[in-house]
């Protein structure tokens, strides 16, 4: 595709300069490794793969958190969403979940979406953490705002956390943002951020050879909770 770069970098949103998340393992419920590792735009076609198959799974809102994820996705591989970063969790080098935000301000972060593609061992839980993990630690934010598309997403992020009820209006829509400040992360991080780090080599290397997708068939099994429980 033939682009004229001038009026490109016209179209491309300023970014703030952003800390890399550092990868950490997470041993899941079943004893398999999780690498959880922050992806770059050069990743996005085979993420999309991965989401891909949500897109029909009408149960808990898994085709309208996979749509969003989807163009998320395509906005921030084409220069169309500032200040986004996406994070994977991977086992074996399979894609099994993915979270994404963005720095809203230099001290607020915007909690985006949380996508487990593999059901039953926290995965998603596990990925919201680090994000958390991510804007407080690391992009060393003061608060993240957040809602949620379900009920089990309202369970796992207002609920487990106590988060804060706002006014705030919050840019993915739908009912107001609920905040997540510095005290209420450190007050819940022994209870649900886990992980370590570094990560083994060998498992590294398996994470970063390649990102391998499950086929579509399997995806929907392992959503429908046949499988990995």
């Amino acid at each position: 595709m033939a682009v004229d770069m001038e009026l490109e970098m016209k179209l491309r949103p300023p970014e703030f300069p952003q800390a890399p998340y550092p990868p950490k393992v997470i041993t899941l419920a079943n004893g398999k490794k999780m690498v959880v590792r922050e992806v770059t735009r050069a990743d996005v076609p085979k993420l999309l793969k991965a989401v891909h198959p949500t897109l029909f799974i009408e149960r808990d809102y898994y085709n309208v958190v996979g749509a969003r994820v989807y163009a998320e996705l395509l906005a921030w591989q084409y220069f169309r969403v500032r200040n986004e970063y996406v994070i994977i969790g991977q086992v074996d080098g399979i894609v099994v979940g993915i979270v994404n935000g963005r720095m809203y301000s230099p001290k607020v972060g915007m909690s985006l979406h949380t996508l487990a593609i593999d059901r039953g061992l926290r995965i998603g839980a596990h990925l919201f953490a680090a994000k958390m993990e991510h804007h407080i630690e690391y992009l060393n934010q003061d608060e993240v705002l957040i809602v949620a598309e379900s009920p089990i997403g309202f369970r796992r992020w207002m609920i487990e956390y106590g988060l804060e009820p706002t006014d705030i209006p919050h840019e993915l829509g739908g009912a107001p943002s609920y905040k997540l400040t510095r005290e209420l992360y450190f007050k819940s991080k022994p209870r649900l951020v886990v992980g370590d780090r570094p990560v083994p080599q060998e498992l590294m290397d398996v994470a970063t050879r390649d990102i391998i997708v499950g086929n579509e068939a399997m995806i929907r099994e392992k959503i429908a909770g046949l499988k990995g429980r």
